[in-house]
């Protein structure tokens, strides 16, 4: 009988040390399965749309928490919103200039008796067949209302800065956190149609904003270092609609104005984009005409926590239980993050 000698059985765990750190790396396309069995996302029946556990919104709330503590030294202006917008300003914003097909709308029923009386029997003939024959009839008598879904957290920001005037000299930082929509159903459970976004916002002078996206930069960095996820930053571009979308696109690049932090997650091509960190130069101070202390158009920019994404990248990477994580991440989201945060800035020093 052959027994393997101590320098095999070395090679034998080197290798697969090796195999297992990259698996590591890589995505999991069975991750949606895994969930979805497991509970932790609830399928409704329509893709990228999904019901959450307690689970998944105990660790997203954490999440929450440390990013909060993340940005404490900002002094940012905390702001709410609905996942809904008014639709002047999304008119405004230019938004359907670059992604159409993105964007998704609210109609409501605005009709008397006799549309209430075709609605209810386009509804009836709407039931009476089989799923997949259902038509959209009944919609005919439903009418644009003056609210539109909201496609990032940040777009509901820059018109209400606008109205409060110039801004003061040292310009101003938003917090924001919201519901989002963006129409582009997948099997992808990173990418779905209703999602959260955490965003910090910085609007003032060139020098102001494009400081910030580099100090967010560092800092999302560090959340998930201190998460222990795999990543890489990298440049990018927003996906622009049409032939014309490409050279916009090229545009956003060459200029370096689009930069994502990426996470293998579920998509088996691709890691998947977490965070992101834009800057917009004068583009949504010339649309709403946000001035500066001097009356110099503003710019912006912003970090975006993409919030339903990064929780499923720790689900991914540390397993679809919570209570084995490894120490130092649950120590960081069930525990006093507080002083991990400040020991992790101020290893950052100038960059923080």
């Amino acid at each position: 009988m052959n027994m393997p000698t101590e320098q095999a059985v070395m090679m034998t765990a080197e290798e697969n040390a090796h195999a297992q750190k990259a698996a590591s790396l890589q995505s999991d396309p069975t991750l949606r399965a895994r969930l979805v069995e497991a509970g932790i996302l609830i399928e409704t029946g329509e893709n990228g749309l999904y019901g959450r556990s307690e689970v998944f919104e105990d660790v997203i709330e954490r999440l929450n928490k440390v990013i909060t503590l993340l940005g404490a030294d900002q002094r940012a202006e905390v702001l709410r919103f609905p996942p809904a917008m008014r639709r002047h300003d999304f008119e405004d914003s230019e938004y359907l200039k670059s992604f159409p097909d993105l964007a998704g709308t609210i109609h409501a029923f605005q009709g008397n008796d006799r549309g209430h009386h075709r609605l209810l029997e386009a509804l009836d003939k709407t039931l009476a067949v089989g799923d997949a024959e259902r038509s959209d009839e009944w919609m005919d008598q439903q009418k644009p209302t003056r609210l539109v879904l909201t496609p990032a957290a940040c777009y509901p920001v820059y018109p209400l800065i606008a109205r409060r005037g110039p801004l003061a000299g040292d310009g101003a930082i938003v917090d924001v956190f919201a519901y989002c929509f963006r129409h582009e159903p997948s099997l992808d459970p990173s990418r779905m149609q209703m999602f959260r976004m955490r965003e910090y916002i910085r609007v003032g002078s060139p020098a102001q904003v494009m400081a910030f996206r580099q100090k967010w930069i560092a800092r999302g960095s560090l959340l998930v270092n201190l998460l222990q996820l795999p990543f890489e930053i990298d440049l990018a571009n927003d996906p622009f609609f049409g032939r014309g979308g490409k050279i916009v696109a090229d545009s956003q690049r060459e200029q370096q104005l689009k930069f994502e932090l990426l996470v293998p997650v579920a998509t088996p091509d691709k890691p998947t984009a977490c965070l992101s960190f834009n800057y917009h130069m004068e583009h949504f101070g010339e649309i709403w005409n946000i001035r500066q202390a001097d009356d110099s158009l503003a710019h912006t920019a912003c970090v975006g926590f993409g919030m339903e994404r990064t929780t499923l990248a720790l689900f991914r990477h540390h397993g679809l239980d919570v209570a084995q994580w490894p120490a130092p991440v649950r120590a960081l989201l069930w525990g006093d993050a507080a002083p991990v945060i400040a020991e992790g800035l101020a290893g950052l020093g100038a960059q923080a």
